[in-house]
């Protein structure tokens, strides 16, 4: 006989966390884990990328200080820090999950799969519950081209023991961008294939050059109309064979072209979940197409940024519409997204793309290199770009590319959700020298 809880919660990632706790103290919840506890962030993607980030970070602020009072850049001890990176990432599976269960929740180890809209299997057990929840996240795509299996993934470059002397990063977008700069910057030679001209879509096209720009200057090498047709093995090393008929030899190769929902082997359609390779369809209550069955995170269908913060409350919301807390349908606050690269490229709201087709917005673009919170850190580059609503002033989109990008535009995400007019930061004494601190001038432009 089936085991029956109220909620039972697919997944064990962030966002599963934020609404099994929630719902642990009036629910009966069990939450299924097939593989490490707590999910992707923690365990191989957000939380040991920053880092492996930070120390980039650091090195990097040396290197802008090199001649103006230090004579040596440091190098960046591979080993070391990979040391230092596993005493965050080794705890994970086992304190999470010692967390559930000392909230009373259950812990089911094993892969989930929909019998009917009402039981789910793990292994050779069955367990039923009055609500589903689909919190599954994503998994690397990766090109389906011979020799594919010779593809490294973003999982595989947060676990490389010894850094490959030579790496090369297939696609343009996010993931390839930070962890190209995190390979460079601990001594790897570098290069980045993508098939168009056009990276990192969804930024700001101007300050996406720049960031390639800086990147290059940095020494990572960038192959823009440019795709891979097949890879082969060739001694120590894997030799790509590419669409302009070069071919471009590398001790290994990433493959970042995107992430896809994790749905595989779940038998959704036993369960009357409708879905595509885009992810789980929702409706403005994140319930899909059976009722009694709601998803979040990263394996939705969805315009938002698939991003750890967005599926934590999405997990909130769902534990109070749940519990009959809210009985409205999920309103998502300003979403800030970054690039963490150096410099970092972030935005808020509006982007520029969408200012440009309507008149009732402006853009003021400024160079801020030579402001004084960036040049007496001599960073190379610091630019931004405010759009505001002529009418009424308001502030309503952002974009910023500096080293110090994400503090700046944290705030700036601020004013936009509390609607907080320029002349109110204005009154404001901010401590200088910092991104606060310029809010104002910003603002004025």
């Amino acid at each position: 006989m089936a085991q029956k809880f109220d909620v039972i919660i697919i997944g064990s990632g962030p966002g599963a966390l934020a609404a099994a706790y929630k719902l642990a103290k009036k629910k009966q919840v069990a939450i299924v884990e097939a593989d490490a506890w707590g999910g992707t962030c923690p365990n191989r993607g957000c939380d040991p990328k920053k880092v492996l980030y930070a120390a980039t970070h650091a090195r990097q602020a040396i290197q802008q200080l090199h001649g103006h009072g230090f004579t040596n850049v440091p190098s960046i001890n591979w080993s070391q820090l990979m040391t230092f990176k596993e005493t965050f990432t080794q705890p994970v599976s086992v304190t999470q999950k010692q967390g559930l269960t000392a909230a009373n929740i259950t812990t089911l180890t094993g892969k989930a799969a929909f019998k009917n809209a009402q039981t789910i299997t793990v292994g050779t057990k069955e367990y039923q519950a009055q609500t589903f929840i689909l919190a599954t996240g994503q998994q690397p795509a990766l090109l389906d081209i011979p020799g594919k299996e010779y593809f490294k993934t973003s999982t595989d470059f947060l676990s490389f023991p010894q850094l490959p002397p030579k790496l090369v990063f297939v696609g343009g977008g996010y993931i390839s961008f930070e962890l190209a700069n995190i390979a460079n910057s601990c001594g790897s030679e570098v290069h980045v294939l993508h098939h168009n001209e056009q990276p990192l879509k969804g930024f700001d096209e101007e300050f996406v050059q720049s960031l390639v720009q800086q990147m290059t200057q940095q020494g990572i090498h960038f192959h823009f109309n440019e795709s891979v047709e097949r890879i082969a093995k060739q001694k120590e090393q894997v030799v790509l064979s590419l669409t302009t008929g070069g071919t471009l030899a590398t001790d290994a190769v990433i493959c970042g072209i995107g992430r896809i929902p994790a749905l595989s082997g779940l038998n959704l359609a036993a369960a009357g979940v409708d879905y595509s390779k885009k992810g789980v369809e929702v409706n403005e209550y994140l319930q899909t197409a059976n009722q009694k069955i709601y998803a979040l995170g990263d394996c939705l269908a969805k315009k938002q940024p698939k991003l750890t913060p967005i599926s934590s409350y999405e997990g909130d919301y769902l534990a109070d519409l749940l519990m009959g807390v809210t009985t409205q349908p999920i309103a998502y606050p300003s979403l800030p997204t970054i690039v963490f690269c150096l410099p970092q490229l972030a935005q808020v709201g509006m982007t520029t793309a969408e200012a440009v087709k309507n008149e009732a917005y402006e853009i003021s673009t400024l160079d801020m290199t030579h402001w004084f919170t960036y040049q007496h850190l001599n960073e190379a580059v610091a630019e931004s770009k405010i759009i505001k609503e002529k009418a009424s002033d308001k502030l309503v989109g952002a974009a910023v590319l500096s080293n110090e990008a994400a503090e700046l535009i944290n705030l700036l995400t601020l004013m936009i959700d509390q609607q907080i007019p320029a002349e109110a930061i204005g009154q404001q004494i901010m401590l200088y020298p910092t991104g606060a601190s310029d809010l104002s001038y910003l603002l004025e432009g």
